[in-house]
């Protein structure tokens, strides 16, 4: 049973879009999951934009992953690291604490995710 931040069971984080490294609508992770997408996120606006322009387009639909491309407020498992670079730029997406997974504690802290915490 995977954990979350809170050292609770895990929970989805969405369906609809269907996210997760796994894509089974969790932040669960595995051993090849380098960029430890591991943080459950509402998207924003200011979000996608930025991540767009660091170079990881999660806007426009990829038919071809089976992909139609994230709108501000649906919720998506975000690299932990892209998130601590948005929150250093100000612009970091509120955080769903239950569906964040334990990992996500060896990139930032818990007092971090809280204070973005939906």
């Amino acid at each position: 049973m995977a954990l979350n931040v809170l050292g609770e069971e895990l929970r989805p984080c969405s369906y609809d879009p269907l996210t997760g490294y796994l894509r089974n609508g969790c932040c669960d992770t595995a051993a090849d999951d380098s960029g430890a997408h591991v943080i459950c996120a509402r998207m924003t606006g200011e979000f996608l934009a930025f991540s767009r322009s660091h170079g990881n387009d999660l806007v426009t639909p990829r038919p071809q992953l089976r992909f139609a491309g994230l709108r501000p407020g649906d919720r998506w498992c975000v690299c932990a690291l892209r998130w601590l670079e948005a929150l250093e730029a100000g612009c970091a997406p509120p955080v769903v604490l239950e569906s964040t997974h334990e990992r996500a504690l060896a990139f930032v802290s818990l007092a971090m995710l809280s204070e973005h915490a939906l």
